[in-house]
């Protein structure tokens, strides 16, 4: 057993009330918390100094590139809340080669969320690509979130997934334009799963 377990809910408690303190003295508390020794302390901490605004690049960076999967998944969940500049972004863009599937798949709701457009052809790549379809499903998300025409084929072939791959890139579809995505409608419109059926009708609905 780790000898700080006694004490570890005494520094998360201090951790939570910090998050509503705005003096000086707490925020060096929440920083040194990010390179504790206990994952869940820095998880929190990440997201109390997320919460507080109190994050520079590189420790954003520190966050994306923990040992431990649930505080990059917890970096990414701040950053695409608007946390951390472009520089910061760019660190996301490495998470889409993460080898734990949920952060790749948070990496792509991310950048989708941050309309991160330099992130484009790695998330083509991922819709094709990538062996865990909930990281296919959030790329498609991403792609369509973006808007950019470039990635328009990728979500069209999305269509081709499984069910909720396919669901996603009906809900993507909705913001493109052209022939191609009459096409790609009409032939989800035939699709054998009611739910990617349903997501035709809501968005021709709309």
């Amino acid at each position: 057993m780790d000898r700080d377990d006694d004490t570890l809910p005494e520094r998360l408690t201090e951790l939570v009330r910090a998050g509503f303190a705005t003096d000086d003295e707490s925020a060096r508390r929440v920083l040194a918390s990010l390179d504790a020794r206990d994952a869940r302390e820095r998880v929190l901490a990440l997201r109390v100094a997320a919460g507080r605004d109190l994050l520079d690049t590189p420790a954003w960076r520190r966050g994306l590139a923990d040992d431990d999967p649930s505080v990059r998944r917890e970096a990414l969940v701040a950053i695409a809340d608007g946390g951390g500049d472009a520089a910061v972004l760019d660190a996301v863009l490495d998470r889409l080669g993460d080898p734990d599937p949920l952060v790749v798949e948070g990496a792509a709701f991310a950048l989708g969320e941050r309309r991160y457009d330099a992130a484009l052809e790695r998330l083509i790549e991922l819709v094709g690509h990538h062996d865990d379809p909930r990281c296919r499903e959030a790329a498609v998300v991403a792609l369509g979130a973006i808007g950019d025409d470039r990635g328009l084929a990728a979500v069209i072939g999305a269509l081709d997934d499984k069910p909720a791959v396919r669901r996603r890139a009906v809900v993507a579809l909705a913001n493109f334009e052209g022939p191609d995505v009459d096409e790609a409608l009409a032939r989800a419109r035939e699709d054998n799963d009611w739910q990617v059926r349903s997501a035709v009708d809501r968005l021709e609905a709309d």
